[in-house]
């Protein structure tokens, strides 16, 4: 069951091209409004940073992971509802069959990297083995060898054609075997 008095994340969904006019609309109705300050905690469009080269230059631009989509972390009410739906940009929340907003799971949370992973929610360290849970080598397993904790980085080992391949890995990359 669900705590519905606990911060949740849920998803949006915008219009095509609106992700950060609806991040941006969301943000100022979270600061003009005291109310919401309680209620609407985070809001993430999540980015990443994409270098192409073309023509002998290299050129770098800014992508939406998840175009269409922006994330909230908040207190799910019918006034935080009616207000978050009725925002700039916004059109809908990802609903179930009875169009109820369901909150994500907390591995669909760590998946799409939300929130900050510590070392000390990993539980892991040096010479512990790890299953990767994303990117390229998703189900592959390895040896962590280092922790860098400033990056939210952990180095594996892994074996590829049977010889041993280091690789830097993000936390919510990562779990412990």
């Amino acid at each position: 069951m669900i705590d519905m008095n606990e911060p949740q994340w849920y998803v949006l969904k915008t219009q095509h091209g609106y992700e950060a006019v609806a991040e941006q609309s969301l943000k100022e109705m979270v600061d003009i409004n005291k109310d919401l300050q309680d209620k609407i905690f985070n809001v993430v469009v999540p980015r990443e940073e994409i270098t192409v080269e073309k023509n002998g230059k290299k050129k770098t631009s800014i992508k939406f992971k998840f175009p269409n989509y922006v994330f909230v972390k908040m207190i799910y009410t019918k006034d935080v509802w009616y207000m978050v739906k009725n925002c700039r940009g916004v059109q809908d929340f990802l609903t179930d069959a009875k169009h109820i907003p369901l909150p994500m799971d907390p591995a669909e949370v760590k998946r799409t990297q939300l929130e900050d992973v510590k070392v000390e929610d990993l539980r892991i360290a040096a010479g512990d083995t790890v299953n990767i849970i994303a990117g390229p080598f998703k189900d592959w397993s390895g040896e962590v060898v280092e922790i860098k904790a400033e990056e939210q980085k952990v180095k594996v080992i892994i074996q590829i054609y049977g010889r041993p391949t280091a690789m830097d890995l993000d936390f919510a990359q990562v779990e412990k075997a």
